[in-house]
């Protein structure tokens, strides 16, 4: 008896993950989740180097500025609750000092570009269509930082506009970058500050906005993260406690599925390598000085060797 409709998900081989791979994540705070798995399993990844970013119109405008090496000056931050802050990146890059933030945010523009010219698969992860405008400059931002709502317009992105957002993203990447795999998916997590209705008329225009670009044969690809979480996962035990994000088992479940779509299967034979040895690392003997705790550090020791051979860029 099966108990669970399943999502049908078609294997990818033709741009298979592995140990050589080069993975650029940006988006929701899913892409956060994933990302901490590709850490976890010591793949070479970057991870919203400008923080979460909610939405399409936010991701375009930060490949817009790696691609077009933007120097972010005084004119880019604002001052708000004692912090200095900038519209185009997370809270999370947020400073008491705005040489700090403008330092950092040009840092990370140029480490960026060589991440997006050099990534092999690019996973996008969009959370929401609703956006905020700030009133005075007439633009989106990608966070509003607390500043009093009054100051902002709230926007709904009609799915043509997800879609010519997404659209030019793929096109920017493509001007610097022609073979990375570009995967979007949807991210599960509910915004419900939003409202309930609200939130589902979001997601359902990044979805729709999403299926009028892709193209497996331009490697554009969509994995269906939300969908496994609203069907395949379809009950409240899956949740933390705020019942709006996915829980541990959740997240472990969906990252499954993704192994299982995208990795190749030398990838997941290393993957078990470096999950024993993690363990081993996080490991809390009763007896330190023991001759047998002695011993398995040894092997340890000699598992990490193994490793690190295999791949240098590997470090424990």
């Amino acid at each position: 008896m099966n108990l669970q409709t399943k999502i049908p998900i078609q294997k990818e081989t033709r741009n298979e993950i592995d140990y050589s791979a080069n993975v650029l994540l940006l988006g929701s705070c899913f892409s956060e989740n994933i990302g901490n798995k590709f850490s976890y399993y010591k793949f070479q990844v970057t991870k919203n180097p400008f923080g979460i970013l909610f939405h399409p119109k936010a991701i375009e405008t930060f490949i817009t500025n790696v691609i077009n090496k933007k120097e972010y000056s005084i004119e880019d931050v604002v001052y708000q609750n004692e912090r200095w802050h900038c519209f185009d990146s997370h809270s999370s890059l947020s400073t008491l000092d705005k040489n700090e933030l403008l330092k950092n945010l040009n840092s990370i523009i140029l480490s960026s570009e060589k991440n997006l010219t050099t990534a092999s698969h690019i996973v996008i992860t969009l959370g929401t269509s609703w956006v905020y405008r700030f009133i005075e400059t007439d633009t989106i931002v990608a966070n509003c930082h607390k500043i009093p709502q009054k100051k902002f317009l709230k926007e709904l992105l009609t799915v043509s506009e997800v879609s010519e957002n997404l659209d030019a993203i793929i096109t920017l990447i493509r001007t610097v970058n022609k073979k990375a795999a570009i995967i979007f998916t949807v991210s599960p997590v509910r915004h419900l500050k939003d409202g309930f209705t609200e939130n589902q008329l979001s997601k359902s225009h990044l979805i729709a906005g999403i299926h009028q670009i892709i193209n497996p044969r331009n490697s554009t690809h969509y994995f269906p993260s939300f969908e496994i979480m609203m069907d395949e996962l379809r009950d409240y035990r899956f949740y933390k406690e705020d019942m709006i994000h996915p829980n541990k088992t959740a997240i472990d479940y969906i990252w499954e599925k993704f192994l299982d779509t995208w990795f190749s299967e030398a990838s997941k034979i290393t993957m078990q390598e470096i999950e024993a040895i993690q363990k081993g690392i996080s490991h809390k003997p009763f007896n330190e000085n023991s001759d047998q705790h002695q011993q398995f550090l040894k092997n340890l020791e000699t598992k990490k060797e193994k490793i690190t051979q295999s791949f240098p860029f590997i470090e424990f």
